[in-house]
């Protein structure tokens, strides 16, 4: 089986405390299944948000893009401090000294870009394995609950182009129940989130910019603030 839309894990939330009693009976009065209904359709991107396995998995790319985010800082930082004593040494260092300043600070420029390219590609490969595994599991599930409702097609919500239908067709909380029964997160997956990254949050699964490279350094240049955190495109 083959899900559509597939799901995206960038910068998630931590998962959210157990709902009180009010919401769960609110749950609980879902919209019944129209009987002999053979049509259904489900919101794969709220299965990723709202299951156990998908806060698990984006907890998973949020560590690595909180990695990388501190690691670009250190770089940028210590790329300020060589800046900032070619500036603040133009008039006493010797032209041998500012010719090799000038050298390392173009070396730290060209570590920089490569380090955002494959921190950036690293984040994208971490990002689509996990889709695959997700996907894996939640394939199954899907699977059961329309064959037990003897359904002959089963939607994807975001894929579909659904304008209108009956709320009763949404098996979304269903399946998310089930996907939780039959896959639930690893032991402590979720026990404490991991901080944000310093680059402000774009969204489930909105691309972020990629950091640019610091401008190359001719003369007296001040270096770029830190670039922001590269993370998973959509």
């Amino acid at each position: 089986m083959v899900l559509a839309a597939a799901p995206t894990f960038a910068q998630a939330p931590a998962a959210a405390p157990a709902a009180p009693p009010a919401a769960q009976a609110a749950s609980a009065a879902e919209p019944a299944f129209p009987a002999g209904a053979k049509y259904a359709f489900v919101n794969i991107q709220r299965i990723a948000a709202e299951s156990q396995q998908g806060k698990a998995l984006a907890l998973r790319v949020q560590a690595l893009n909180q990695q990388k985010v501190t690691e670009l800082n250190q770089k940028n930082t210590a790329l300020q401090a060589s800046q900032q004593k070619l500036d603040s040494g133009a008039s006493v260092l010797s032209d041998t000294a500012r010719a090799q300043l000038a050298k390392d600070i173009d070396r730290q420029q060209t570590e920089i870009q490569r380090f955002t390219d494959d921190a950036q590609k690293e984040v994208e490969e971490l990002q689509n394995e996990l889709q695959q595994e997700f996907q894996q599991k939640l394939g199954p599930v899907v699977q059961q609950v329309a064959q037990e409702k003897k359904l002959e097609i089963l939607f994807s919500a975001l894929d579909a182009g659904i304008i209108w239908a009956d709320a009763g067709l949404d098996l979304t909380s269903e399946v998310i129940r089930r996907f939780d029964v039959a896959a639930p997160a690893p032991a402590g997956a979720a026990a404490a989130p991991v901080p944000r990254p310093a680059a402000p949050a774009l969204g489930l699964g909105a691309p972020a910019p990629r950091p640019a490279a610091p401008a190359p350094a001719t003369g007296a240049r001040r270096p770029a603030a830190p670039a922001p955190a590269p993370a998973p495109k959509k």
